[in-house]
């Protein structure tokens, strides 16, 4: 008799099998079931990294160590060109560290990310990250993308059991968890998580209706990678889903890209399996 598991990972793989480029994937329906494709794979994080950056600074603001009330300034090392707002406010500019956090997630600040880095220290920020349990991923360096090639390294898994814990509320304490989940789930850009669900779903604010299904999450992109995590929301429950990419040709970063592509593909593959188990990857 075939094992009935191995369905969805065949499904997913037939669903890549035209795809010029390598995905790796990490998904847990928090009722004990995981798919994993290469899930132990290194992969360049992009701005995926910000949501372990995240986690530190709760971590300490917990322990007490670091306040999210404290207010930091922007100065001129902290510059880096790429996505975010600060850069329009100016150096100078005087932000809370909470407000800072903020913008680092939701519309992946590149100079805010600097300061919380700076806030809290690359090293200290690398211990902590080891000591949350994620082995494999590191920040190699602040965001100067003139002077690295390399921001940081995670997995699939690593990335995917971090969100898992914040949505058990198991990550530093159930109120940072809750905290942190608010943030990730104003976060602006999840096309490979959702372009291929129904608008219906998503858009309460259109439609008039209740909010079926929401996201909280982090993505990121390089050259090198197009990567995307988070935890979706369902009428049954919850559901972690992590798409890592690389070994593409195409860089340039567009939401039509294939890994996004290919990348939405998968993600309403487990949508509908989701839906159809009633909040599970298998009956």
């Amino acid at each position: 008799m075939p094992d009935p598991r191995l369905t969805l990972e065949k499904r997913i793989a037939a669903e890549l099998y035209s795809y010029q480029g390598k995905m790796s994937i990490f998904a847990d329906d928090l009722h004990g079931n995981t798919v994993a494709i290469g899930a132990e794979e290194p992969f360049e994080t992009a701005s995926v990294i910000k949501a372990y950056i995240l986690a530190v600074l709760y971590q300490l603001a917990e322990e007490g160590s670091v306040s999210l009330d404290d207010v930091i300034t922007y100065e001129a090392s902290q510059y880096v060109d790429g996505s975010g707002m600060l850069r329009a406010l100016g150096v100078g500019a005087q932000l809370k560290v909470r407000d800072t956090a903020t913008m680092m997630i939701i519309c992946s600040d590149n100079i805010a990310t600097n300061m919380i880095i700076d806030y809290l220290g690359l090293e200290r920020i690398n211990q902590n990250i080891q000591k949350m349990g994620f082995a494999h991923t590191v920040l190699h360096n602040p965001l100067h993308f003139d002077r690295y090639d390399k921001l940081g390294t995670t997995t699939p898994r690593d990335y995917g059991t971090l969100l898992c814990r914040i949505a058990k509320k198991e990550l530093v304490s159930p109120a940072a968890s809750e905290a942190m989940l608010s943030i990730l789930r104003q976060q602006h850009y999840n096309t490979m998580l959702t372009g291929d669900f129904p608008p219906y779903y998503l858009d309460c604010e259109e439609t008039g209706d209740e909010e079926m299904i929401w996201v909280a999450s982090k993505s990121g992109s390089m050259n090198a990678c197009r990567n995307d995590g988070g935890i979706i929301h369902t009428p049954y429950g919850a559901y972690v889903l992590v798409l890592m990419n690389k070994d593409f040709n195409d860089i340039i970063e567009y939401n039509d890209h294939p890994a996004v592509r290919y990348g939405a593909k998968v993600s309403r593959m487990m949508l509908d399996q989701v839906l159809a188990c009633e909040g599970k990857f298998y009956l």
